[in-house]
């Protein structure tokens, strides 16, 4: 699909150097976007005269540690003075610690927490403040689809990314008035580094599909698990005009995983 509207728009994209994050950077790119990728694996912010410097491609990269809450929004200050006024956010970033629930490493659960739900309280709203000021704008966060329902040994993560759903419904209950919409994103099984650190040989994708009721899995009725771009045209659906009476929803992309749960 072509969105002519995101043309010169400048796009904030966290978790940007692989998967998800990197499938929304190069597609809001290729729409023309001045997207700037942000991720705890690229180097160290530089700065010169002329502002943020790109690697030739369009894309501005930033190192970013989401666990570092102080850092964020005088980065999104500085992005908006040198690169210019954010008009669309995705907050991809996350991270997974498997393991039982009884067994948890309370450190584990803590970074969990820093990096899904806390780093977004501060990246969101230091950008729909900006938004808010301008009267326009668009947020999309990646929740998953463990947000409603439970998984084994990985209940860490599923109440981080419950947390961050209301997290962002809240936020975009209070910027509606102003235009902002707030969305999420809620993927399954999807072809990630993420994903393939639970896989245990070659036979991992087939299982994820087929499905494992020792371990409460239904599989996926689509037969198929998805890829990032799968997940990161439906980001782009909800950050253009495309979805212009959409807010503060969370789509499901599991391929019918959770039965539309």
């Amino acid at each position: 699909m072509e969105y002519k509207e995101f043309n010169s728009k400048v796009a904030v994209v966290t978790g940007a150097a692989q998967g998800i994050g990197l499938a929304v950077a190069q597609q809001l790119s290729a729409q023309g976007a001045q997207v700037v990728a942000l991720d705890i694996a690229f180097s160290d912010l530089q700065l010169g005269m002329d502002g943020f410097r790109s690697d030739g491609d369009g894309i501005v990269r930033i190192h970013l540690d989401l666990s570092q809450r102080d850092s964020i929004a005088p980065l999104i200050s500085r992005i908006e003075q040198h690169v210019g006024p954010i008009d669309l956010l995705a907050s991809v970033a996350g991270i997974l610690h498997s393991g039982a629930l009884l067994e948890q490493d309370q450190q584990d659960w803590l970074d969990t927490f820093a990096v899904n739900c806390h780093g977004p309280f501060v990246l969101c709203p230091a950008s729909g403040c900006h938004m808010r000021d301008r009267g326009r704008g668009a947020i999309v966060a990646i929740g998953a689809n463990a947000a409603n329902t439970p998984r084994l040994n990985m209940t860490g993560y599923c109440a981080s990314k419950a947390a961050l759903t209301a997290l962002i419904k809240g936020l975009g209950l209070e910027l509606a008035a102003y235009g902002i919409r707030c969305n999420l994103v809620a993927p399954g099984s999807t072809d990630t580094q993420m994903q393939r650190q639970l896989w245990h040989d070659d036979s991992g994708e087939a299982l994820a599909v087929q499905g494992n009721l020792d371990s409460y899995r239904l599989g996926i009725p689509l037969r198929r698990i998805a890829s990032p771009d799968d997940i990161a045209g439906v980001v782009l659906f909800l950050l253009s005009e495309q979805s212009c009476h959409i807010t503060m929803e969370s789509v499901l992309v599991d391929g019918g995983a959770t039965l539309g749960n």
